[in-house]
């Protein structure tokens, strides 16, 4: 029974981590705050008071992230300007530029080090007496080292999945911007249309940037810098090509369906890809998995004659 509680509880205090990474980091896909609160206001004929607003936030607003900012105010002081630059590249590849600021970024692989670290240690070294200390320092040290990348491999994760599904969206997005076009649109109301129509990753980014065209930046400098926070090379392509008939001046509809055929092509030759890499990557579960219980089945039943045979002329 005691062999088993230390792997339960290793599972426990990683879920208990991961799920407090999994508060922190996530984003929050509620509606607007202010609309809520303004439409609240309409409703109530006697206004809140700031403790029932206090009680009213959610347990990641109310506790998580005042305590991840006390620690981020702690960890900025010891932190390179240089790291602090490449978390804020990491979080904006991520698409969470306004739910994750570097610091609290920061803040986090602390607690997800210190907790991990501190569990290894009581797992390893206070609930183990069989443990020597040099081996629970290992394991104290090993638990820290997995906090402080747990993190970054979530974020990394997250990018990876970002820019797949943007990949994924892009040729049909570039079909619609052809119709619109085609319909005698202009691209930026075009690229409205796909914002509109609608919530993927690919229309949130073009949102951004009819926003930020409204508000004074030119075209082709709002599309340079929507593909550097995407740094997905069809987005680079297709930025690229768009930039260049602007400049030049040729027909945007042309360019568009250029861009559209070609895209399409990409995308059926990466679905052939996969398609030839999926004998290979079948290989591995078939032969640990499928082909044992093949053996088990076909030669179990003669294993168990020949044991019986065996034991048979052996009793002669």
């Amino acid at each position: 029974m005691q062999e088993l509680i230390i792997p339960i509880a290793i599972v426990i205090g990683l879920a208990i981590i991961a799920g407090l990474v999994y508060l922190g980091l996530r984003e929050d896909n509620s509606r607007d705050p202010l609309q809520d609160r303004l439409a609240e206001y309409g409703e109530r004929d006697i206004p809140q008071s700031l403790e029932e607003i206090e009680l009213s936030l959610s347990f990641r607003d109310r506790i998580l992230i005042p305590i991840l900012k006390r620690i981020a105010e702690v960890t900025i002081r010891f932190t390179p300007e240089k790291q602090l630059e490449e978390a804020r590249r990491l979080i904006e590849l991520s698409g969470m530029t306004g739910s994750l600021e570097p610091t609290s970024f920061f803040a986090l692989r602390v607690v997800a080090t210190v907790g991990l670290g501190l569990l290894a240690f009581l797992l390893f070294f206070v609930f183990t007496a069989n443990t020597a200390p040099t081996q629970a320092l290992l394991y104290t040290v090993g638990g820290a080292a997995l906090g402080y990348f747990f993190p970054l491999l979530w974020i990394r994760g997250k990018i990876r999945r970002r820019q797949e599904n943007i990949q994924k969206a892009l040729p049909d997005a570039l079909d619609l911007l052809v119709i619109c076009v085609d319909a005698g649109l202009g691209f930026d109301m075009a690229m409205g249309k796909v914002y509109e129509k609608w919530e993927n990753e690919l229309a949130i980014a073009f949102g951004r940037v009819l926003r930020e065209i409204q508000l004074g930046k030119q075209r082709r400098e709002a599309l340079r810098d929507m593909s550097a926070r995407m740094d997905v090379p069809d987005v680079t392509s297709f930025v690229a090509a768009i930039t260049q008939a602007d400049q030049l001046g040729v027909s945007m509809a042309n360019i568009l369906r250029v861009q559209s055929d070609q895209m399409r092509v990409k995308r059926r030759q990466r679905a052939q890809e996969k398609a030839h890499q999926a004998p290979v990557k079948m290989m591995i579960p078939m032969v640990l998995l499928i082909f044992p219980s093949i053996w088990i089945v076909l030669l179990g039943p003669a294993a168990i004659i020949l044991l019986n045979t065996s034991g048979t002329t052996g009793a002669f």
